[in-house]
């Protein structure tokens, strides 16, 4: 799923592209990409773009007459700049919205539809959208102890949770706690003063870097190149490989349609961490230690 700084990226894309440009038309192609009823989509037509934001992982335009489209991408869901009028691109295309310097396309891969759209009408309705979090990169030591600590969770569960931070996500987490050195299953209620500042540290770095990472990468064009995996990355997706600090080999914690990559070296003092799956498989014959793993 994009993350803050693909987010990022994306909006730093559509400042240069559709800010100040009228929309001349939306092309819907599967009616349930559509989560609003009122206002229309068709009410869009015809109005400037006059601001961009975001809120938490999703993208806001801002139209004329205080309308705003909210573009949530999901987990597979991916924006496209084409040409001016530029034909729907096959059943992966949701949705098309045509600029007079182009048309912004909404793709998504997979059977699944998450993807989705919403049509707002004043800000008091965009904000029903927000759940809540602190902006990670504008907060406070302070503010970011206070929200860590205000739910007892592991430190993988409260960074990924929107509530108490904006634009984290699964990929980022990992790589955020890699940095940090921190176990993904640490209890924030037994964070000390100064592991919570390491950890605030490691949040604003990793994340300012790949902003930058993924500017640098863009070069001023539309992102073409948004996943959640990247061979640049630390541990995220790395299962198996060995980790850049101390080449052990990453592991992995599975759950539902998702996992934690960490380094046991790094992060755990040489633990591993159960799998909920596997461990339950193997039971006594599930290795304790990465010394028990064979590499």
């Amino acid at each position: 799923m994009p993350e803050l700084p693909d987010i990022t990226v994306y909006l730093d894309a559509l400042s240069t592209h559709v800010a100040g440009e009228g929309l001349e038309r939306i092309r819907l192609t599967n009616p349930f990409v559509l989560r609003t009823v009122s206002p229309a989509p068709q009410d869009l037509v015809g109005k400037r773009v006059i601001e961009l934001g975001r809120i938490g992982k999703r993208i806001v335009l801002g139209f004329e007459n205080d309308l705003f489209l909210v573009i949530h991408l999901m987990i597979a869901g991916r924006l496209k700049w084409l040409a001016p009028g530029a034909k729907i691109g096959g059943k992966a295309t949701l949705a098309a919205l045509d600029f007079p310097l182009g048309t912004l396309q909404l793709t998504e891969a997979g059977s699944k539809r998450r993807a989705s759209l919403h049509v707002l009408k004043g800000e008091q309705e965009l904000r029903q959208l927000d759940p809540g979090g602190i902006e990670v990169l504008e907060t406070t030591i302070e503010s970011f102890a206070r929200a860590l600590r205000s739910e007892n969770h592991t430190i993988k569960r409260s960074l990924t949770d929107p509530r108490l931070f904006s634009g984290i996500g699964n990929a980022y987490s990992d790589e955020i706690l890699h940095r940090a050195g921190m176990s993904p299953v640490l209890l924030t209620s037994r964070m000390s003063d100064g592991q919570v500042e390491v950890l605030y540290d490691a949040m604003r770095a990793t994340l300012l870097e790949w902003i930058e990472r993924l500017r640098h990468e863009a070069a001023g064009s539309f992102p073409a190149k948004v996943m959640a995996f990247r061979k640049e990355m630390a541990v995220h997706g790395k299962f198996g490989e060995p980790c850049p600090v101390c080449s052990t080999p990453v592991q992995r914690i599975v759950y539902a349609e998702n996992e934690t990559n960490y380094c046991a070296r790094c992060q755990t003092a040489g633990k591993l961490l159960a799998d909920r799956a596997l461990s339950k498989l193997l039971k006594s014959d599930w290795p304790k230690s990465i010394d028990g793993v064979d590499v």
